[in-house]
């Protein structure tokens, strides 16, 4: 759940060998063509004459595991790869593809293509160090430096400017772990957390102290790249960079040719993906570990790897997974309160007297009809087992549950900022900002015959101008009145539920006049519990439609980058999930049962009869109307969530079965591009519906907690197995997707901030008007009798039954003879008295007690709140502390770096300068040969290593 101490260098040295230096492709003596032919790329064998280079360590461990992650000469490690279909004629798509590759080679990326007689083709892409080391610097990536040398080493041992590390007071302080979730625990109940953790043999438990800044050619001699330049995370992102900006077609005036997305959606491509890391299920690699240890639900109760997640599929999906365990892992307080509340009222039952006296047989109460033409009078007592249920969910302890929620929901989001930020430091993204996005490949697809440009000052590119009277207005006001017309649709689907119980109860009220079953003497809980379900069934289906809806009212708002359309799309499928999930448990909590009138003078609308709560108010009805949707969105949604990419991976399998026979093999024998070819495309909205489903359930937990208080207690079991589930998924049935870095979990932080608070609100309302909690608590202390001086609450159910005589039915007046009056639950004079049927003055006594609940529950709240988030600090101040202390020791490294380099050169010696010249303009610039390049890097390297050795 939480997060274990580690680091993931040891582990991923699997990609690098035992080596000091990242292994390369040595390059011998010669002209530049016949080192150029040493390098083949067109799917060859290397020549006989090329150089010998022994794998060594784990790389040649991953290789003997797996072969298919390299390129045919076994030395280079594929990084990404390109697939499209020979059989899929597309007008254009040879030519942009020969362009596209053209580029790539260019800028000094390596490719091997694999030509078959079969349907799919093949591109596989390989990034030298010298392209990971330049574009890790125009990406101004934070690299781990160099660890310094000990204390006791001579100067001529301490290499350049990292002796500054012991001239500065307090650095052997700044080793402090960062990433446990539970905070500084007593010695004595480590032992519990041992239980927890996970195996340290397999993941590392230590955490190594590391120094990063930004990554500079220049001071490259400062940086310990050795391994950070073969993580597959960095490398990949790397290349897909290159990918996202590489031209392919020739013509000077289209300016938005470019981009491996945009190959994609024009059908060019059909897919671009790194490599998974070898099989789930055999032994020697990462993934295989994950798969064993991580995404198992034998190890549900485990903490998660989070080091080893983030480094694997990057930032952007292990903070999810942070954030999910931390999650879950603050439910477990949520939950044992919410066991506590259920427990009392469960022990309690047999002391409620208002329960007793409901299921008192001895004392007949006749109650009017529950409908006008077909209902009969009905005895109080056929309650009694509704009332008892009740009594679980809506006692004493109700209120403390609902302030305990409001308080929690507060801490969680302040404790997740607090540890975010652990996260944010540990994974060295402290500082960190995105860069400017490009369009998306949608966007210029649609405006591709748009003539009018505008000038984009961070992107200095001219861009189309979208019209606003003729495409963005209409588009938008056509996005509007649509999710207008589905909030309508549910509102519909509401009230057809609110039919199908009044016709259900009718039903059984007039079935219970013939026979006594156990669905006719229960007749408000089963009715309930029908129409939950019914209700749930609308709502799965509706959010289908929701989904497609939302993702096309997106798109025709022409949404210019990827973070545009995810935060409109977000705001949209949010609004419209809130409205399908929420409506009828605001109807039942808010609003049924509150303006119907009396008997003789009902409020109708369209000529019925408004729906009545049960005696003791609609509390059953909402919690039932509660567990419901959110145990059985919960259930199908992760049933759904498992069957559908599983079926989708079946299919395109099925689709390969008649192009490769090697579908027929075993799997080990097919290649891993193929095995990752059958997989689902992850895409830039993997984690959309993951995120979603958590903060819907987040709502269920805050929002309506006061009425079901085991709702984070299933929460909690819901998220023990979504965790692995999420990981077998992510792991098993998704391609690998791009590392991504992100600071933070983005606007869901927000849309659970505005949750919280207005679960405080709502909480208020339900304890307020939908629980019985106030109206008993008035009684019990201005009108119950008094027994020895203390107040009791016998009497309890005959002060809220207001008396009516049948006589004054207007119509539809039942008839039983010996009826002359019934009884029902208001506050109103009786018929004997002068003027009949008012209000009351205890019904305004307990008005005012309700409205002032509100405000004192509601200012409570927000005051204890506020208090917490101000005591509270965002980020603890050790770590604070530990950033300055970092960054001013970074700061001193490079400066004296600069020191050590202005006074070599004043005393004759050279540092070597950049192997590509950055500076200038792109017209300015020379045209440069990047595989020169490499081959002047491997080159030096090799006569840097001679002079050493000797």
């Amino acid at each position: 759940m939480g997060v274990e101490n580690g680091t993931f260098e040891e582990e991923m040295s699997i990609l690098s060998g035992n080596e000091e230096e990242p292994p390369s492709l040595p390059i011998q003596n010669g002209s530049t063509a016949r080192r150029r032919n040493n390098l083949r790329f067109q799917g060859e064998t290397a020549s006989s004459d090329a150089p010998s280079y022994v794998l060594k360590g784990r790389m040649k461990d991953l290789y003997e595991n797996n072969p298919n992650l390299f390129f045919d000469d076994g030395l280079r490690k594929i990084d990404f790869v390109l697939v499209w279909e020979q059989n899929l004629k597309v007008e254009g798509a040879e030519e942009r593809r020969r362009i596209f590759e053209e580029e790539l080679e260019l800028e000094g990326l390596e490719l091997e293509r694999k030509f078959s007689s079969s349907s799919h083709q093949l591109v596989k892409i390989h990034a030298p160090i010298v392209i990971i080391e330049r574009y890790a610097e125009l990406l101004k990536m934070r690299l781990p430096m160099k660890p310094p040398a000990p204390a006791e080493a001579s100067t001529d041992q301490r290499r350049g400017s990292l002796e500054i590390l012991y001239k500065i007071p307090g650095f052997s302080q700044l080793h402090t772990a960062t990433t446990e979730v539970v905070h500084q625990v007593k010695s004595r109940w480590e032992w519990i957390l041992d239980k927890f953790k996970m195996d340290p043999d397999t993941f590392k438990p230590e955490k190594k102290f590391r120094l990063h800044s930004t990554y500079t050619r220049e001071k490259k001699e400062l940086f310990d790249v050795s391994d950070q330049f073969m993580l597959p995370s960095l490398r990949s992102r790397v290349v897909d960079f290159i990918l996202n900006r590489k031209k392919f077609s020739n013509d000077p005036n289209d300016h938005f040719a470019f981009g491996i997305e945009r190959l994609i959606e024009e059908k060019a491509y059909s897919a671009a993906y790194p490599l998974h890391d070898g099989d789930s299920r055999t032994p020697g690699n990462i993934r295989y570990k994950l798969a064993r240890h991580w995404a198992s639900l034998w190890k549900a109760v485990k903490y998660q790897p989070l080091d080893h997640i983030k480094e694997y599929f990057g930032v952007k999906i292990g903070l999810y997974f942070a954030w999910l365990g931390f999650y879950t892992h603050t439910l477990i307080f949520a939950s044992v309160v919410g066991l506590f509340c259920f427990f009392y009222g469960l022990a309690t039952l047999d002391n409620n007297i208002p329960s007793q006296e409901i299921c008192d047989l001895s004392k007949s109460v006749t109650m009017c009809p529950v409908c006008d033409k077909f209902c009969d009078y009905w005895d109080l007592s056929e309650t009694c087992l509704h009332s008892k249920v009740t009594y679980l969910f809506d006692n004493s302890s109700t209120v403390f549950f609902a302030i305990f929620m409001s308080f929690w929901a507060a801490l969680f989001l302040e404790l997740w900022k607090r540890y975010s930020a652990k996260i944010t430091h540990r994974w060295d993204l402290t500082g960190f900002d995105a860069r400017e996005e490009h369009p998306r490949p949608q966007y210029l697809a649609k405006l591709k015959d748009v003539q009018e440009k505008k000038y984009n000052p961070l992107t200095h590119k001219e861009e189309p101008r979208v019209p606003f009277w003729r495409m963005k207005f209409p588009n938008q006001m056509i996005s509007y009145t649509t999710i207008l017309l589905l909030i309508l649709l549910v509102i519909a689907l509401v009230v057809g539920v609110i039919i199908y119980r009044i016709c259900v109860l009718s039903v059984l009220a007039i079935k219970a006049s013939e026979e006594d079953s156990l669905i006719t003497r229960n007749a408000q809980i089963f009715t309930t519990a029908t129409a939950a379900s019914l209700n749930l069934v609308c709502i799965m289906l509706f959010n289908r439609l929701y989904e497609r809806a939302a993702y096309k009212l997106t798109e025709m708002e022409l949404p210019r980058t990827q973070t545009d359309f995810e935060d409109s799309y977000t705001v949209k499928i949010y609004l419209l999930q809130f409205v399908n999930l929420y409506a009828s448990i605001f109807y039942i909590g808010f609003i049924k049962g509150k303006m119907i009138g009396r008997p003789g003078k009902y409020n109708k609308i369209f000529g019925f009869r408004q729906e009545e709560c049960a005696p003791g108010g609609c509390m059953l009805e909402l919690t039932i109307q509660l567990a419901i949707i959110m145990v059985g969105k919960q259930a199908m949604g992760t049933c759904m969530e498992m069957i559908q990419p599983i079926l989708m991976k079946w299919w395109n399998t099925m689709r390969l079965h008649a192009a490769y026979g090697s579908i027929k093999k075993k799997k080990d024998e097919k290649p891993q591009w193929l095995k990752d070819y059958t997989l689902n495309s992850f895409g830039p909205e993997g984690l959309f519906g993951e995120y979603l489903e958590m903060v819907l359930q987040y709502g269920f937990v805050t929002i309506f907690v006061a009425a079901f208080p085991l709702a984070p207690l299933f929460a909690l079991l819901n998220n023990l197995f979504e965790m692995r589930l999420d990981a077998k998924k992510v792991l098993n049935l998704y391609r690998r997707p791009v590392a991504q870095r992100v600071r933070n979990i983005g606007v869901w932080y927000t849309i659970m901030d505005m949750v919280g608070k207005f679960s405080v609100i709502t909480n208020a309302f339900i304890i307020a008007f939908t629980s019985d909690f106030i109206p008993q608590a008035v009684y019990y202390y201005y009108y119950s009798p008094k027994i020895y001086n203390y107040s009791t609450m016998t009497g309890y159910v005959n002060h809220t039954l207001s008396w009516f005589d049948v006589n004054d039915f207007m119509e539809n007046k039942p008839d039983k003879p010996g009826v002359e009056y019934c009884r029902y639950f208001e506050y109103r004079s009786p018929p004997w008295a002068d003027p009949k049927y008012k209000r009351t003055q205890v019904y305004w006594h307990v008005m005012a007690a309700r409205l002032a609940f509100i405000v004192v529950f509601e200012n409570i709240v927000a005051l204890v709140v506020f208090l917490v988030q101000y005591c509270i600090p965002d980020m603890p101040r050790q770590l604070q502390d530990q950033i300055q202390a970092e960054s001013y020791l970074t700061n001193e490294i490079i400066i004296d770096h600069e020191l050590t380099r202005s006074r070599n050169r004043h005393n004759g010696c050279t540092t070597p300068e950049p192997l590509i010249e950055t500076q200038g303009t792109e017209e300015e610039r020379p045209v440069v040969n990047y595989r020169d390049d490499l081959i002047y890097y491997n080159e030096k390297r090799g006569v840097e290593s001679n002079q050493e050795s000797s």
